[in-house]
């Protein structure tokens, strides 16, 4: 493989940061502006609806951004996944495949696609190397979501391969943070246990219900920390289009459940409904690729979730409007 175009950017190159208000794309927008970035874009979904080529194009073709995150996307835990499939495929690959198809045409110099460790298959070896992409069968709750994934991820490696350009995606793991998504029928575990557990301590410390076993394992990073290699992916040039973003530690959902119990202070009992699914058993991410260029920043779990907890509290009326 040739040696890609090299890419310079400076204070004030035009970033557009699809999903900016999101917990990725807001954690993005944040650092950028930190680190003394002047010329950010970021649309809402009632200005843009990244759905819609026509105005994803006349977007692109009228604010002339020079480098893409694309940190937008239809998310979700397990039953979110479950219960609206054809949405999570359709609305992600719609949302992509028009960044991706614009940001290729009208010459963008840099994109950054944000995927997600669930691409891999539900019985990987572990940890999770980036090259274990389609060697089995998708976890069947989320392989929607996944499907869309691995076609975004797909479509930047073959821009990358054919056309020499730096179209690079990152693989985060499980993530959790400020601006989190709150709401139960579609927030992922982390969030979900942080709500559930405060809102069972505000009432006199009832019995919070859980789904599964609590046995699978997951690797959680702190947004914060993934944005510190996207900033890096940004600014450098990269050898090969996928890397992973892992925080290089798991920990299963039950001694999660009783860390997150610990540090709320909910006195109540635990309800694990074995009926529910558990999703897949294990999901460690081998991130040693992207880490032997940059070593990323990697809050410590607890510490983490104190931090989101004391955000969750700040705007609790918010979460509670917002379901």
């Amino acid at each position: 493989m040739g040696l890609k175009l090299k890419i310079i950017l400076n204070k004030h190159s035009k970033v557009f940061i699809a999903g900016h208000k999101g917990m990725v794309g807001s954690a993005c927008w944040r650092l950028l502006k930190s680190r003394g970035y002047t010329n950010l874009i970021g649309k809402s979904s009632s200005e843009l609806d990244l759905r819609n080529q026509a105005d994803v194009n006349t977007f692109f073709i009228s604010e002339k951004p020079e480098v893409v995150i694309n940190a937008a996307a239809k998310v979700g835990g397990i039953l979110a996944n479950n219960e609206d499939p054809y949405a999570f495929l359709m609305e992600n690959m719609l949302i992509q495949n028009n960044i991706i198809k614009a940001s290729h045409e009208k010459k963008i110099k840099k994109l950054i696609f944000l995927g997600s460790s669930c691409i891999y298959p539900k019985y990987s070896p572990q940890p999770i190397k980036e090259e274990y992409l389609l060697s089995d069968s998708l976890e069947e709750t989320n392989q929607w979501y996944a499907l869309a994934k691995i076609t975004g991820v797909k479509l930047c490696e073959a821009i990358y391969k054919k056309h020499n350009k730096q179209f690079i995606s990152l693989m985060p793991t499980n993530l959790y943070g400020t601006n989190d998504n709150y709401n139960l029928k579609s927030s992922h575990v982390l969030p979900a246990l942080i709500r559930k557990f405060h809102e069972a301590k505000l009432n006199q410390h009832t019995t919070v219900n859980l789904w599964g076993t609590g046995n699978p394992y997951r690797e959680f990073l702190y947004v914060d920390d993934l944005v510190s290699a996207i900033l890096y992916a940004l600014e450098n040039n990269l050898n090969d289009s996928i890397y992973n973003i892992g925080s290089g530690s798991e920990i299963s959902i039950r001694d999660l459940a009783t860390l997150v119990q610990g540090i709320i202070g909910h006195k109540g009992k635990i309800h694990w409904d074995i009926s529910k699914p558990d999703g897949t058993p294990r999901k460690l991410l081998d991130s040693n690729k992207f880490e032997s260029l940059f070593q990323y920043t990697k809050t410590e779990i607890a510490e983490g979730i104190k931090l989101t907890y004391e955000d969750f509290k700040k705007n609790y009326d918010h979460h509670k409007r917002n379901n």
